[in-house]
């Protein structure tokens, strides 16, 4: 039987952000965590995810794996081990129950009811290393719950299919299917982990979508988003957004202020709408990232992936940064934030919510 090797505090953290991509979307209103516990020689012994809301955390789930192992070693976790009693007690105290000599994290809490578990440790003769694989975790598994603790606002992702030529559609208005099976199966698994998915009663009315996170054998997951569909026309009882599939929000408006302060207690939401809805959205400075699904293909035509966003030159363009690239299958996606703040925001900062 082969001796697990040790590994460092970057690989550990890397396992850790694995964890917390498995539990994303299963833990709200806590967030997605991820923890890896060594053992004296750097060997991993445990790991785990957070729990739904009321059960484990990311650290009790991994030290109960690692059971006595863990004495003497290192627990390294995706953000600062929580300080406060909720419906769980404090993981600093688990942390140190079970003697871990180190404890590494990548992110501090900004929850202010739970921070401060860094300087518990530290006061009680723990080591604690900071800061380590901070962009992985910070882009990674809690962009979304960040980025609603620091606003108070959900994170607004647009996702849209093009071809390379930037058309939503051909000409006559078909667009299924722009991208691959293996895009689409990327999309419903995205689905899988949001809050809520925001499309316009054009979408609606146009493509009659169901707007379900489905698993790659046509079945539902487990877990679906909130289904909510914005816009003053009507739509037909009988339209598949509306089945029992999962719930289904209407609303009647178009202001992206509105709909996102109808859906503040959700952290992870997904624009799907069509070119008007996204147009809205950017003139709003509504949203947070850009997930374009490009496929290599020439469509032509007047079917564009987004209306006016109230560029009139050059110099006033919404300028974006890269911030990751994949390959699905024969498509590309790419990932995008904004590279300055919008202005004529919806947003406003401030600090994190308990």
């Amino acid at each position: 039987m082969n001796t697990p090797a040790a590994i460092g505090y970057d690989a550990a953290m890397q396992l850790a952000v694995e964890q917390a991509e498995l539990v994303k979307g299963k833990t709200y209103p806590n967030p997605p965590v991820g923890a890896v516990i060594l053992d004296r020689d750097g060997r991993v012994v445990g790991v785990g995810g957070t729990q739904r809301a009321g059960s484990a955390h990311a650290e009790v789930v991994a030290l109960r794996r690692a059971g006595r192992l863990a004495e003497g070693g290192t627990a390294v976790v995706t953000l600062e081990p929580c300080n406060h009693h909720g419906k769980t007690p404090p993981c600093v105290d688990a942390l140190l129950k079970s003697g871990v000599a180190t404890v590494v994290y990548a992110v501090a809490d900004p929850n202010p009811p739970a921070a401060g578990g860094a300087g518990r440790l530290v006061a009680a003769g723990v080591r604690v290393v900071n800061d380590v694989q901070t962009d992985l975790v910070v882009t990674g598994p809690l962009r979304e719950w960040l980025h609603k603790q620091r606003t108070g606002l959900p994170h607004v992702t647009w996702k849209y299919a093009a071809s390379i030529d930037g058309r939503s559609a051909a000409a006559d208005g078909s667009s299924q299917w722009i991208t691959s099976e293996a895009a689409r199966a990327d999309v419903h698994r995205r689905r899988a982990t949001a809050d809520a998915i925001v499309v316009g009663t054009g979408t609606v009315l146009a493509d009659d979508p169901a707007l379900t996170a489905r698993l790659p054998d046509g079945s539902l997951a487990d877990r679906q988003p909130l289904r909510v569909v914005v816009g003053r026309r009507e739509i037909p009882s009988e339209a598949k957004v509306l089945n029992d599939d999962s719930r289904t929000m209407v609303m009647r408006t178009r202001e992206p202020a509105e709909v996102l302060q109808a859906l503040s207690d959700r952290t992870d939401v997904l624009l799907e709408g069509g070119p008007t809805l996204a147009g809205a959205f950017l003139r709003a400075g509504a949203i947070d990232r850009i997930l374009a699904y490009i496929a290599p293909i020439l469509l032509g035509g007047p079917v564009v992936a987004v209306d006016d966003v109230g560029v009139t030159s050059i110099s006033r363009a919404l300028r974006w940064r890269y911030d990751g690239m994949e390959r699905v299958g024969p498509d590309v996606v790419l990932s995008l934030v904004p590279r300055e703040p919008a202005s004529g925001s919806v947003r406003n900062d401030r600090p994190g919510q308990g």
